[in-house]
């Protein structure tokens, strides 16, 4: 498979092309709609050949609903159409004159097209597919100045924890998409990936809880798609924007756009300069012999984020059915950090045996460049349609990483002696290729069918050298090969998939089949040990949904997914915050299988769209964290595969429309977790009831301001040792429109009562731990969006009247 599925992904681009014709004759004419008697712009016309219609030529209208193009005389089927239409077809005649007028076209909504449910009462916040859900946060107030992960917390059905792990709907394993693309940065770091954009750079963000065969079949709890800014308005237009934050935090951008006939030619440059803290405290309790049975821990850091990405691209229109794109982005990062722990051993009567003063400065310097190309062919007008990407992406970091420790005794009195210097050097790379091509074909029956292949190619490098100073070495750092060592990863996965769907009556279906062959190696540097797994699996899919009536559908599928461990879950590398809380990978885990179920039930009225869910997840091999604390008290995190996972829930979407002014979005999510990993060790099994609940309410003063507040409730979460305690948060935001509506001063504060404070317990026979962690989320934020440029037609021209002239047949 592997070889055949290579060349084609390559023969794919080797289908750029130029067409020449021989153009004597000119078709004009309007399109509008037949109810509203609006023009209709972007509409397909086209001219069919009578004998099988196939397409000959055609075109697109434009702002005004007007059309023009060149034809060779002859006998044609003129077709007009846009997406929830029906077509509009005529046989006409070119040659007679040198222009043929068609007249105005005037389509008619298609009643069947009910690929989306939405209520014209209410002004969405999102968009509900049959396979997704789009959240429109381009104009969000609450996330003004925030980055993408804290703009992440304030949408239902996601939870953002203390290290900048994900979770939809309470499972982890999500893959993350930036415009359609995986990203080369593991999912462990999904930090790394969200610091690179601010929230004001993000469009829309896309919940795929389900995927279908179309989608890559990782990411077990679904795939997060974050829309990125792209201007397409003709002429020159952009917007800048700036914003400041508490505790100094400085954002500033701009976003740009040149329109021409042919070429759309966009830039986008953003910048970050953000100050945050973190503290934390823990407690535990070890049931070990001749060790001090408490260990009572806190910490304050703070961290200062320097950040600049930059995108810029193009999309060129080679004809009126080939399109060309372009893409290239660059994010540079330097981050510089200190943190402060104070770890005191206290005895059985909660006395100091000892204490550890641990002083950690960090220094990391990163970048990430990616580039990409696009090919679109619209193969005819009934919307058959060819499309093929590749895109490269190189990720670079250094982290640097000092640590002066000093040891008091049981008296509070410095010991000179037991000092310790530590240095870590952890240098990192990756590189990642995607070649991807998707063919689309629909029947007149209403039917589609589409197929693709997809091949992605990583690699990922990790280095640690660690260094230690004691009294020996006159606390100059020496090596240390005990925790110095490097690890190399590469996974290739090699995809091809199909699906149909269609309707007969009020039922709709879609089936689909993706296979995925899976290569891996590692290496690790220091004994040279190679780990092979190459596997195969195929992933159905199925969707069905049935028309109950106006704005009332049912809907039910069925999905298999896989999450493949990344990087940070398999290198055996020993990660050492501190003397006694390590972590370190493990390069024999399997990757995790889940089979998962929905069935939906969406109705609108005026003033009310509800969306209900009700889902079922089933997980094997799971890749889950699990922590022993050995002889001498020190905590080991590592990976490894439990039995199984199982998740039962509902979700309840209400979007409302009280009145003109005010709307509101609740959301509330009810499941239960169970978790099965006694193959792991005797008693790792555990479960519990969990909820979240979201409101997001907008309310318009009139001639004053926009108001927003935003709050989510998070149950408890189950691990195989414990759980994370419950969390809270609410968010407000006013906006206000200046200088005629071309810029917007707004002002937010996020997680108002400072309660997102981030809460686990762990324990089994050797230990009982509580940890809290507290990043800094209540910031206030003033930001300001100015925009400019006007709105042209694509010839350039401003608008013109409509054409009065009869039409010729």
């Amino acid at each position: 498979m592997k070889p055949i599925l290579t060349y084609l992904l390559a023969g794919i681009f080797t289908l750029f092309t130029f067409e020449i014709f021989s153009q004597d004759f000119t078709i004009k004419g309007k399109v509008s709609d037949r109810e509203k008697n609006e023009v209709m712009e972007f509409a397909n016309v086209a001219l069919l050949n009578p004998a099988d219609s196939s397409l000959v030529t055609g075109g697109m209208t434009e702002l005004d609903g007007t059309f023009s193009f060149p034809a060779e005389a002859g006998s044609y089927i003129l077709r007009a159409g846009f997406i929830g239409y029906e077509n509009f077809y005529r046989n006409i005649e070119v040659g007679d004159k040198a222009t043929l007028n068609a007249g105005t076209i005037r389509l008619r909504p298609d009643a069947q097209n009910l690929e989306e449910v939405t209520v014209e009462g209410v002004q969405s916040m999102f968009e509900s597919d049959i396979d997704k859900r789009t959240f429109n946060v381009e104009n969000s107030i609450v996330a003004e100045g925030a980055t993408a992960s804290e703009l992440l917390e304030t949408l239902p059905s996601i939870q953002v924890d203390d290290e900048g792990g994900i979770t939809m709907r309470g499972s982890g394993n999500i893959l993350i998409y930036i415009n359609g693309r995986p990203s080369n940065l593991s999912g462990d770091d999904a930090e790394s990936i969200l610091a690179q954009f601010p929230a004001n750079s993000i469009k829309s963000v896309e919940l795929i809880t389900n995927p279908s065969s179309r989608y890559d079949a990782a990411g077990v709890g679904g795939i997060i798609n974050i829309i990125l800014k792209k201007n397409e308005k003709t002429g020159l237009n952009g917007q800048v924007n700036a914003s400041i934050g508490t505790r100094d935090k400085y954002t500033a951008g701009f976003n740009m756009n040149y329109g021409l006939e042919k070429i759309n030619i966009y830039a986008s440059y953003n910048f970050q300069d953000r100050r945050t803290f973190r503290e934390g405290e823990g407690l535990r309790e070890s049931f070990i012999p001749n060790v001090s049975p408490f260990l009572d821990q806190d910490n304050y850091g703070e961290s200062f984020d320097v950040n600049h990405l930059v995108r810029g691209g193009l999309d060129w229109n080679i004809t009126d059915n080939k399109t060309f794109g372009f893409y290239a982005q660059a994010n540079f990062r330097n981050r510089n950090s200190f943190n402060d722990l104070n770890q005191r051993n206290q005895n059985s009567m909660r006395q100091l045996d000892s204490l550890f003063v641990r002083n950690n400065e960090d220094t990391r310097t990163s970048y990430n460049i990616e580039t990409g190309i696009n090919y679109t062919w619209e193969i005819d007008t009934l919307g058959q349609r060819l499309f093929a990407s590749a895109s490269y992406s190189y990720d670079d970091r250094f982290q640097d990483e000092f640590y002066d420790q000093r040891f008091f005794n049981s008296f509070n009195e410095e010991v000179p002696e037991n000092r310790l210097i530590q240095i870590n050097e952890r240098p990192q790379w990756s590189s990642f290729y995607v070649l991807q091509a998707d063919y689309e074909k629909p029947f007149q029956n209403g039917g589609k069918f589409e197929s693709g292949l997809k091949g992605t190619f990583g690699v990922w490098d990790r280095g640690q050298d660690f260094f230690q100073g004691d009294q020996s070495t006159e606390f100059i750092p020496e090596m240390d090969d005990r925790f110095s060592d490097g690890f190399n990863f590469k996974e290739d996965v090699y995809a091809a998939y199909a699906s149909y769907k269609n309707r007969i009556g009020k039922l709709g279906y879609q089936g689909g089949l993706r296979g995925e062959y899976t290569e891996t190696i590692s290496v690790q540097e220091s004994n040279q040990n190679v780990v092979v797994n190459n596997y195969f699996n195929l992933f159905p899919s199925m969707y069905l949904s049935y028309d109950l009536g106006e704005e009332e559908e049912f809907t039910a599928n069925y999905s298999r997914r896989i999450s493949r461990p990344n990087i940070w879950a398999l290198a055996p590398l020993f990660r050492i915050s501190d003397l006694f809380n390590l972590s370190v990978g493990n390069p024999f885990l399997q990757p995790e299988l889940t089979d998962s179920y929905e069935v939906g039930y969406v109705k609108g009225w005026d003033k009310l769209l509800m969306n209900a869910t009700v889902y079922h997840r089933f997980s094997t091999d799971i890749l889950t964290r699990v922590v022993r604390v050995d002889d001498d008290n020190v905590a080991v995190q590592t990976r490894e595969n439990a039995n199984s996972r199982s998740a039962t829930g509902f979700e309840l979407v209400n979007q409302i429309q009280f009145t003109d002014w005010f709307d509101a979005t609740l959301t509330g999510n009810l499941f239960y977790s169970e978790i099965i990993g006694d193959n792991i060790e005797e008693g790792f099994n555990n479960s519990n009831f969990s909820w979240t609940v979201s409101l997001l309410a907008n309310m318009s003063v009139p001639k004053f301001a926009t108001v927003q507040i935003q709050g989510n409730y998070r149950g408890p979460i189950v691990l195989p040792q414990g759980e994370i305690e419950p969390m809270w948060g609410i968010n407000a935001g006013i906006r206000k429109n200046i200088m005629n509506n071309r810029a917007t001063i707004s002002a937010n504060v996020s997680d108002i009562f400072n309660t997102r404070i981030f809460r686990i317990r762990a324990e089994d026979q050797r230990f009982v731990q509580d940890r809290m962690f507290n990043r800094e989320t209540r910031i206030g934020t003033l930001s300001f969006t100015w925009r400019f440029g006007g709105f042209r037609d694509r010839n350039g021209r401003p608008d013109r009247e409509e054409y009065d002239e009869d039409m010729d047949f």
